[in-house]
């Protein structure tokens, strides 16, 4: 096995062992005998939980990054690039924290720790809100002055949204298609249409 699958194994399993057990009840000998691999193996690639803990939530935010990525490079308006994503970034973002688990609690009590992980994830994202807005500004779809500003501002709040997002305090019980028209109608507000002249 190649060192990058094993590094992933050991990540996956990691991932998994912290959903059921938590991270706090989770050892790395729980980790070494899950993966088969033993504890000399595990610690050529990882000096610590925390580390190995660090490298499953950059392996979580680069699923969200690919599908982010995926949706910016589809051949669709600027307006519609930017709904879709902040609602791929808010779904992931809930499918991540929702599929593992007692990882959840750990995410939200330690969110400091996932912040400092989650840096290089944020300044990708954040590139990509300017290419799609510098896009719509081209296009005249958008009426935006400082694309960096409004890319940051955009960036945080979304981020902003995630934990009633994930708690299901925004727009409790309808479903995102009827959503979307409200979402885009608010988005598309803010960000202006250039006049014609």
């Amino acid at each position: 096995m190649s060192i990058s699958k094993t590094r992933q194994l050991l990540v996956d399993v990691a991932r998994q062992l912290f959903a059921k057990n938590g991270l706090e009840n989770t050892t790395m000998n729980d980790i070494a005998q899950a993966s088969g691999k033993g504890r000399r193996t595990l610690y050529t690639y990882f000096k610590s939980k925390e580390d190995i803990y660090y490298a499953v939530i950059e392996t979580e935010l680069e699923r969200l990054s690919d599908k982010l990525d995926e949706v910016a490079a589809r051949k669709i308006s600027p307006h519609e690039k930017v709904i879709e994503l902040i609602y791929t970034h808010l779904n992931m973002i809930r499918e991540t924290v929702v599929r593992n688990g007692n990882l959840r609690a750990e995410f939200f009590r330690n969110i400091w720790m996932v912040e400092k992980v989650r840096k290089h994830f944020d300044l990708a994202e954040v590139e990509l809100f300017r290419k799609v807005f510098a896009e719509g500004k081209d296009e005249g779809e958008f009426d935006i002055e400082n694309v960096n500003l409004v890319a940051d501002i955009c960036h945080y709040c979304i981020k902003g949204l995630e934990v009633p997002y994930i708690y299901g305090r925004i727009a409790h019980g309808m479903k995102e298609e009827d959503t979307k028209p409200q979402v885009a109608k608010f988005v598309y507000g803010a960000l202006g249409k250039q006049k014609q002249i």
